[in-house]
């Protein structure tokens, strides 16, 4: 998921990888001699000049969050593999999310991946793109709206399912109160995380919404709850770098409060090896990425539509312990999880 912060509006394109010069070489050399060239979706496979795929990654994520890059790179992975242009564009606020995708409808780009953290904002925008006989898929939140939006595929974790894990997991480890820490006011994906784990864990659930933007208020609310209602043992939050944050509030109480977090990086992977943080739900935004530009490559090459345009592909939850976390931080290292 996600996890928003109010920026200037960035876009960054990015040209897929070309082939090495001695492959290159070779494969002109051996349709030389074939006296043969590719034709149709072989031609665009092979990345013919002028004839390249454009697409364009439409987030609602701020400029250099961390999660966003993973999302990225995902992206510009799969570009790289299939010979596609990559336009990413982002923009934090519902609003200006919307004309990015006008904006990529104006440019008659061949394809458009986009977030829904706000799919009523989205829905008129992506009716232009189909209305212009753009496909268009989503990525990320939105997992029980991206259907009647209108996108044709969809990739991501299902939050309410998420949710539901985390609280199960939360009863399997004796906790009795959790804090539910959502940053963002109206966010579909953290509102349905937070009441997935209420639905199922038996403890008590409370959320307690901070300004995600200011991570020093966030710090300051968490620590005042811990405070005020000392019989929270569990913090959860709803981003990485949040997860930090609870850890400094749980250590300024003094008390014995647990914390766990959706969504991974770094110094999450170092804060589960020494136990600060108890696990993470990680919903692999760097396959999210991976997976929606590759989905419209297979759409115009290929008609293939992954679910059948009426399932989700699910990227999580996948769960991140200390008994995991060795196999998993040599991906974060390298910046793919």
């Amino acid at each position: 998921m996600n996890t928003p912060l109010p920026a200037p509006r960035s876009r960054r394109s990015v040209g897929s990888a070309r082939l090495a010069a001695p492959l290159a070489a070779c494969f002109l050399l051996l349709t030389g001699c074939s006296g043969a060239a590719p034709s149709g979706s072989d031609a665009k496979a092979a990345g013919r000049p002028g004839d390249r795929m454009r697409i364009t990654l439409v987030t609602h994520g701020g400029k250099g969050d961390a999660f966003w890059e993973l999302v990225r790179r995902g992206a510009e992975a799969a570009a790289a593999k299939d010979g596609v242009d990559l336009t990413y564009a982002s923009d934090a606020g519902s609003a200006g999310q919307a004309e990015l995708v006008r904006e990529a409808v104006r440019d008659k780009v061949d394809g458009i991946a986009v977030t829904l953290a706000k799919p009523q904002a989205m829905k008129s925008p992506v009716a232009e793109a189909r209305a212009a006989g753009i496909p268009v898929v989503g990525l990320n939140s939105g997992i029980a709206a991206w259907r009647a939006t209108g996108a044709l595929e969809h990739f991501g974790q299902d939050e309410s399912v998420a949710g539901r894990a985390v609280g199960d997991r939360l009863d399997a480890l004796g906790a009795r109160h959790a804090l539910c820490v959502i940053h963002e006011r109206g966010n579909i994906a953290l509102e349905a995380r937070c009441a997935g784990v209420k639905k199922t864990f038996a403890g008590e659930t409370e959320m307690l919404y901070v300004d995600g933007t200011d991570m020093d208020a966030v710090t300051t609310a968490v620590t005042a709850r811990l405070r005020q209602e000392p019989g929270i043992d569990e913090v959860i939050t709803n981003g990485a770098q949040f997860a930090l944050a609870a850890v400094k509030a749980a250590d300024t109480t003094g008390g014995r409060t647990e914390v766990a977090t959706f969504d991974l990086n770094e110094d999450v992977v170092g804060a589960i090896r020494d136990g600060r943080v108890r696990f993470a739900v990680d919903q692999q935004p760097y396959l999210q990425g991976y997976l929606a530009v590759d989905a419209l490559w297979l759409y115009r090459t290929n008609g293939n539509i992954s679910g059948g345009g009426v399932a989700p592909v699910l990227t999580g939850p996948a769960f991140v312990t200390k008994a995991n976390v060795a196999d998993v931080a040599r991906f974060v290292a390298d910046g793919t999880r």
